[in-house]
């Protein structure tokens, strides 16, 4: 079984996510959009398309708990529901809830040092 095929997103929380979305567009050239983040596509040409996030959230955002790291990374996936099965025969910490929209499927696992990770299935046409 395919397991991580690539990088969704890293997420992180800030003090100030407005401000430092306007740092990293003034200073790097984001295109920080008005959800607070941007959007890096890639692929195409007879490669597979796809895209990966950067966004800042809330420091007190609940959004990475139980993890207890100011950060979050987003894994592609190719089959969610077999990679999260499978995590679970191997004595992994996955959380109990999946999430299912039109941004495709989403699940999370804790790692030994606390961090939640997200692993994201996209919807077949990403």
């Amino acid at each position: 079984m395919q397991r991580v095929t690539g990088i969704g997103g890293i997420f992180f929380k800030s003090p100030d996510p407005s401000a430092l979305g306007a740092w990293y567009r003034d200073h790097l050239g984001l295109d920080v959009t008005e959800w607070g983040g941007t959007m890096f596509t890639w692929g195409g040409d007879g490669s597979p398309k796809g895209m990966t996030l950067w966004s800042a959230f809330a420091q007190d955002t609940e959004y990475m708990a139980p993890g207890t790291a100011s950060f979050m990374i987003n894994f592609r996936v190719a089959d969610l529901d077999a990679l999260l099965a499978a995590l679970r025969d191997e004595g992994c910490h996955v959380l109990d809830r999946t999430d299912v929209s039109e941004q495709g499927k989403f699940g999370w696992v804790i790692d030994p040092d606390g961090n939640k990770v997200e692993l994201w299935e996209p919807p077949a046409e990403q």
